[in-house]
C-alpha cells in the first residue's frame, strides 16, 4: 500500500514527505502501540505496579473535590451538573498524563497482549495486573475518602456537595449499575484507542470523555470509589451498600466494557493481519 502522499503526481518528494508526516495513525499501528504499552505492564514488578497503583488513587480523588468544590459554588439549578462535571476530569488528567496505573486503562491495555498471544502464561500475567492495580486502587481511594469526611477538612457546602455526591454513587439498582457501568468502561476504553494518535489534543480528549461520564452518572470503580467509601465514613452508607450497591456492579460493567471494546471492535477486525504479519515474521 503506498504511503499518504505517493500516490499524488502533483507533489514533489517534499510534499509527499510532508502528505505522509500529516496522514493519521493506522488502526494497526495503534493496536501495536496500546499491544507494547500491555507489554510493558505484564513485565512491571510487584513495586511498580502497586505504587503507581496507589498514586492513581489519590490522585483520582481530586476528581471527587474538583467536581464538589464547583457544585458547592454554583447555584442549585437544572444546569449546575453540566459545569461541575468538569470538574471529574481534574484526576483523569492527573493519573493519565501523569502516567499512573488506573484500572480500567489497565483493563484494556493489559488484556491485548493476552489476546495477541493466547497462552496462559500471558493470561495469569493479565490477571496479575488487574489485581494489584485495582487493590491498589481502591485501598488509596479509601485513604482519600477518610481523609476527606475529617471534619473541617474542608468548607461546610463543600463537604455538602461531597455527601449528595456520595449519594448519588450507591443509589442505582444492580443490574443498572452494571450496564451503565458497562457505559463508562466503553468510554475509558475509547480513550486509550484514541490518545495515540491525539498528540495535542490528548488533554482535550481526556477532559471530553470524562466529561461525558460525569454528566451520564457511568460509575467508575475507582472515581466512584472514593464518593462511595466518603459516604462509609461519614455513616451514609454501609460496607455492604459499598460492595453490593457500588463495587460489584461498578467493576462488572467496567471490566465489560473496556475489555468487548478491546476484543470485539478494535482486536478482532485486525487478528487476520496480525497473523499474516506473524507469519511473515
Amino acid at each position: 500500500m503506498a504511503e499518504a502522499g505517493e500516490a499524488s503526481p502533483h507533489l514533489d518528494q517534499k510534499g509527499q514527505r510532508q502528505a505522509a508526516a500529516g496522514a493519521p495513525i493506522g488502526a494497526l499501528v495503534i493496536h501495536e502501540i496500546v499491544r507494547d504499552q500491555g507489554e510493558e505492564e505484564l513485565e512491571r514488578s510487584f513495586n511498580g505496579l502497586a505504587w503507581s497503583g496507589i498514586a492513581a488513587g489519590l490522585s483520582i480523588g481530586f476528581s471527587f473535590l474538583a467536581q464538589a468544590t464547583l457544585q458547592a459554588r454554583l447555584p442549585d439549578t437544572a444546569w449546575r451538573p453540566l459545569v461541575s462535571g468538569f470538574g471529574y476530569s481534574i484526576g483523569f488528567l492527573i493519573v493519565i498524563l501523569g502516567r499512573q496505573q488506573l484500572f480500567t486503562e489497565s483493563t484494556l491495555t493489559a488484556v491485548i497482549p493476552a489476546l495477541t498471544r493466547r497462552t496462559i502464561h500471558t493470561i495469569l500475567l493479565t490477571l496479575r495486573v488487574w489485581v494489584i492495580v485495582l487493590t491498589a486502587n481502591l485501598a488509596a481511594t479509601w485513604v482519600f475518602a477518610a481523609i476527606s469526611a475529617q471534619s473541617g477538612v474542608f468548607p461546610e457546602p463543600t463537604m455538602q456537595a461531597m455527601a449528595d455526591l456520595s449519594a448519588q454513587a450507591l443509589k442505582g439498582p444492580f443490574w443498572h449499575t452494571v450496564i451503565t457501568g458497562g457505559s463508562a468502561g466503553w468510554l475509558i476504553g475509547l480513550m486509550v484507542w484514541l490518545l495515540p494518535g491525539a498528540n495535542t489534543g490528548r488533554a482535550l480528549i481526556i477532559i471530553l470523555l470524562t466529561y461525558l461520564i460525569a454528566i451520564c452518572q457511568f460509575p467508575h470503580v475507582v472515581a466512584g470509589s472514593v464518593e462511595a467509601a466518603f459516604g462509609v465514613f461519614t455513616g451514609q452508607a454501609s460496607i455492604g451498600d459499598y460492595l453490593f450497591r457500588f463495587l460489584i456492579p461498578t467493576l462488572l460493567g467496567n471490566v465489560a466494557g473496556g475489555t468487548i471494546l478491546a476484543a470485539l471492535l478494535n482486536h478482532a477486525p485486525l487478528a487476520a493481519e496480525l497473523t499474516d504479519a506473524d507469519q511473515d515474521g
